[in-house]
């Protein structure tokens, strides 16, 4: 049960929309919009931005821009910037642009708890895997990045089905070893519930994890993100991914054939939203979130999923929701 009296004071929100949101995007967005929604999340206070993908621009032409990104976007005190890798060659590219000025702070890598999704994800047995991860981590680390270890499908997997929480945590234990500062349990295809959240974490935090380096971040596909991640927010866990407008999630490459289509991480506007209506601080603007929103809808070109769009914030105090200009007035 949550303790709501003893929740924690502040956490602290990584946008993904640049990166898992986009990447499930069939058109491809202009470096210019990239380079303004990242400065307008750098503006609403987010202080952990994933920025982009150093995949080959073959594979995933959404993030053929990554190092054009990365010199554009502003760079801020306490402002901290993610990009994700998948191959050797791509943390290659990530330790170029720090040493020339204009890198990321933190590179992110995945294995997935289950070795079947693994083997469709990556094409690589765990051993495989983890010999060229422990190869990157290695780089990553000599460049001067902080590491962050995901560990997919932590949750369950499409493939094969439930996951025991001792497998993730296994792996999430084996990166810490590596050198991660940072460890995420990812919920790929949206599986979880807020019980076995609950059973989850507890089990992850008595057995080694701490709160200062567990990221969570659930995916939205079957509308249980929010729900998902107050659970976590009720055992104390102050670290939280989402996407404006709930974008992203199961990322539709062509490369695994696995999934239905299904898409969406945790909004971003609707959890923040919450976590600030409960007393719980974001350092996020809620104006310029709502305006930023609206903006990551009108680049994408259709009505997103933030619901906290739609209706606006909870009217304390005569304060005005203008939805037809998407503003706190």
């Amino acid at each position: 049960m949550i303790d709501f009296n003893r929740l924690p004071s502040s956490v602290v929100m990584g946008e993904c929309w640049a990166r898992d949101g986009l990447q499930s995007e069939p058109t491809i967005v202009s470096t210019d919009d990239k380079v303004e929604i990242i400065r307008g999340m750098v503006e609403a206070g987010f202080t952990k931005i994933e920025a982009t993908n150093f995949a080959h621009p073959r594979y995933l032409p959404q993030f053929n821009d990554a190092e054009e990104v990365l010199e554009r976007i502003p760079r801020k005190a306490g402002v901290h910037y993610r990009g994700i890798c998948t191959t050797l060659k791509g943390v290659e590219r990530a330790a170029k642009s720090k040493a020339e000025g204009f890198g990321v702070d933190e590179i992110a890598m995945v294995i997935s708890a289950s070795e079947a999704h693994n083997k469709a994800n990556v094409n690589m047995t765990h051993e495989e895997n983890k010999k060229l991860l422990e190869q990157m981590t290695r780089l990553a680390l000599d460049s001067g990045h902080q590491v962050f270890g995901w560990v997919l499908c932590s949750f369950g997997c499409p493939i094969s089905g439930d996951v025991a929480v001792e497998n993730a945590l296994a792996l999430g234990q084996w990166w810490k070893e590596l050198g991660a500062t940072y460890i995420g349990f990812g919920d790929t295809t949206g599986v979880a519930n807020p019980r076995q959240v609950s059973a989850f974490y507890e089990h992850v935090l008595a057995h080694g994890m701490t709160r200062d380096e567990v990221v969570v971040h659930f995916h939205d596909t079957r509308g249980w993100g929010v729900a998902n991640s107050l659970t976590a927010l009720g055992l104390g866990l102050r670290y939280f991914d989402s996407s404006l407008g709930a974008i992203g999630g199961q990322p539709k490459t062509g490369a695994a054939k696995y999934h239905r289509g299904y898409t969406g991480n945790t909004c971003t506007e609707d959890l923040v939203g919450l976590f600030e209506e409960m007393g719980v601080k974001t350092g996020i603007d809620l104006k310029k979130m709502i305006a930023l929103g609206g903006r990551a809808e009108a680049i994408i070109g259709r009505q997103l999923r933030s619901n906290y769009i739609l209706s606006g914030p909870v009217s304390h105090q005569g304060i005005v929701y203008d939805k037809q200009r998407g503003i706190i007035a």
